[in-house]
């Protein structure tokens, strides 16, 4: 990784506006986990993958409007190349998103019980969102905005 890029990634208002999108982010994705979850009785990981993609796009509109509004080309087109790379970026995060809730909820026999319910499958999601939030920034900052090309 060159020094330009390493250059880019430390840009402390740019990762803090990525780490405040990660949180709305996390709040979409954790609200679609809880619904799917505990109101229409849809298994842990498949309302986790739908959490997950609907944080992917949340955080995707809100990160090309405000954390990378000054980078990559106007346009339609440009907009859904960027949305497409996204999506092949998070990838990565995706993947270790979705082991580590796999592990914590799947292996792991902690329970949580509030009122009766068992919420164990909605306390680790934060702490697998944690851990794939490190991989996003960077690929998202180096691959879909290409920080590293500015100007």
């Amino acid at each position: 990784m060159s020094g330009d890029s390493l250059d880019a990634l430390k840009s402390r208002a740019r990762f803090g506006k990525f780490v405040s999108v990660g949180v709305v982010g996390a709040i979409s994705d954790n609200s679609m986990l809880t619904v799917l979850g505990l109101v229409f009785g849809v298994p842990e990981m498949l309302a986790k993958a739908a959490g997950i993609e609907t944080s992917i796009l949340v955080m995707f509109l809100v990160n090309e409007h405000w954390t990378f509004a000054d980078a990559g080309d106007q346009g339609t087109v440009p907009f859904l190349r960027r949305l497409g790379k996204s999506h092949l970026v998070r990838a990565g995060g995706v993947s270790v998103q979705l082991a580590v809730y796999w592990v914590l909820t799947q292996r792991l026999t902690f329970e949580l019980v509030v009122f009766g319910e068992d919420l164990w499958f909605i306390a680790a999601s934060p702490v697998a969102i944690a851990v794939a939030m490190s991989v996003n920034y960077v690929f998202e900052s180096l691959f879909t905005w290409q920080v590293h090309t500015e100007s």
